[in-house]
């Protein structure tokens, strides 16, 4: 979970600022994209970030990019789940403190979420 943004900051905006691409490749690891990152990662040999893809009036997609939209939703799904989960916490639709203490409450309380959901 990144730092606070305002909420008209757009995804690729906020990866740049975060430096996320760095951060992955220097892990070796990789994450799953919704649509908003489009165009984030554009180094198409050796990807990091995975996006879906996007159809338009001139290009239906195949039966292969709906099979592959599908795999990406069912690997994001247990985080979109984890992200509606807080939700359910009350105390933040009154929040009104500093972006950086509402960064590490929101922080502490997917992981108390996640620890009730998995128990």
């Amino acid at each position: 979970m990144s730092a606070a943004r305002p909420g008209r900051t757009h995804d690729n905006t906020a990866a740049r600022h975060d430096h996320i691409l760095t951060h992955l490749r220097a892990a070796g690891l990789g994450a799953l994209a919704d649509l908003g990152f489009r165009g984030l990662d554009n180094d198409f040999l050796d990807p990091v970030v995975v996006t879906g893809y996007i159809a338009t009036r001139t290009h239906k997609l195949t039966r292969s990019e709906k099979e592959a939209n599908r795999l990406l939703a069912v690997g994001r799904a247990p985080v979109e789940h984890g992200f509606a989960h807080l939700k359910n916490w009350r105390v933040l639709t009154k929040l009104r403190t500093d972006p950086a203490r509402a960064t590490r409450l929101l922080r502490a309380l997917l992981v108390l979420t996640n620890l009730e959901i998995n128990r």
